[in-house]
């Protein structure tokens, strides 16, 4: 198939940069203009046609994840078109759409590398965090870390798959769902309405558990068999759960809904403090907690098909870029309906 016509280079870069981490009213985001990057050995230059707005942005620019550079771009859900490609690019021709996730670069060496566990590579780089990311018009990625995305989709609805929905997906292999299973599902944001479709997919039977009187109606009609309060029960046993919401209080709750030998997957990079837990109440009769650490890019593949297969809803509610500051506001007030996408003008 020929590429797509190249589509404009930007004179330069203008977009977002977590200045002065801080809580949201703080404005840590500064608006920021600079040269526009080159692009080196193997790596790509997008112009951005979109970029979701990820909570782990929200951790970054109010400083739970301590910053690993100052004056950084965040955003890791990037769909773009090439405009450049650096030496030893391959896989990618100007005027191909691209996207850029999370996981930015690994060593490719270590035990966990050679083991197909990469997102556990004590090297590994993140998009939006170790280099600039997606908050901006421009943005540069990694060829080998960049996944080709198709063109009848748009770009808006394609940003919030690249991390919510492969995060969402390696959280649900990880909650060990069996086939029919039971699942549970605390808090119901951009990656939640995701991974609950990849379950209903596969036969399972969601209950949704969120303070989003909003998030629950959209639980509902995605195919959701309930949908309560985030502390409330289930009106069944789970056989598997995912923590989405960065809540410690949950992890207590959402063990004990699990039946006998139930997994919890707890999502998130960053997690309030866990209250106490009892042996008895919560870890008996072998129930399983267990974290999930970034992605691998086969999860990405994988999901990605997935996702194509079976029809995936993405519920967006896209933002100038010029409005960052207020997309960040409302993801931490939970106004947000599904993923925030920012869309440059």
């Amino acid at each position: 198939m020929a590429a797509a016509s190249a589509p404009d280079v930007p004179d330069a870069l203008s977009g977002w940069a977590v200045e002065r981490p801080g809580p949201v009213a703080s404005g840590p985001l500064a608006a920021v203009r600079r040269a526009l990057p080159a692009p080196g050995h193997g790596e790509l230059l997008l112009r951005v046609e979109a970029c979701g707005v990820c909570r782990t942005d929200l951790h970054l620019a109010e400083g739970d994840l301590p910053p690993h550079r100052p004056s950084t771009v965040p955003g890791h859900e990037i769909v773009g078109r090439v405009v450049a490609a650096g030496p030893g690019v391959t896989r990618f021709r100007i005027g191909d759409r691209a996207g850029g996730a999370w996981l930015r670069g690994t060593c490719g060496s270590c035990r966990y590398c050679r083991a197909g566990r990469e997102n556990l590579c004590p090297a590994s780089r993140y998009t939006g965090w170790d280099t600039d990311g997606g908050f901006a018009d421009a943005a540069l990625l990694p060829a080998d870390y960049a996944y080709p995305l198709p063109d009848d989709r748009s770009a808006t609805e394609l940003a919030p798959l690249l991390c919510a929905g492969i995060i969402g997906y390696r959280a649900l292999r990880r909650s060990a769902l069996p086939p029919g299973g039971r699942l549970g599902i605390y808090g119901f944001g951009a990656s939640a309405h995701l991974a609950a479709q990849v379950a209903l997919a596969e036969g399972a039977t969601v209950h949704v558990l969120t303070r989003s009187a909003q998030a629950r109606q959209l639980a509902l009609e995605l195919g959701a068999s309930s949908a309560g309060d985030a502390y409330g029960r289930p009106p069944e046993p789970l056989d598997s759960a995912i923590l989405f919401a960065p809540v410690g209080d949950l992890v207590p709750v959402a063990l004990e809904a699990l039946d006998r030998s139930g997994t919890l997957a707890v999502a998130g990079i960053h997690l309030s403090d866990i209250p106490p837990l009892t042996y008895r109440s919560h870890l008996f009769y072998e129930r399983n907690l267990r974290s999930v650490t970034s992605n691998t890019r086969e999860d990405g593949r994988e999901f990605l098909a997935t996702a194509a297969r079976i029809g995936i809803r993405v519920t967006v509610s896209p933002y100038p870029l010029d409005r960052a500051p207020e997309a960040l506001a409302d993801l931490a007030g939970d106004r947000v309906q599904g993923a925030a996408v920012l869309v440059p003008g």
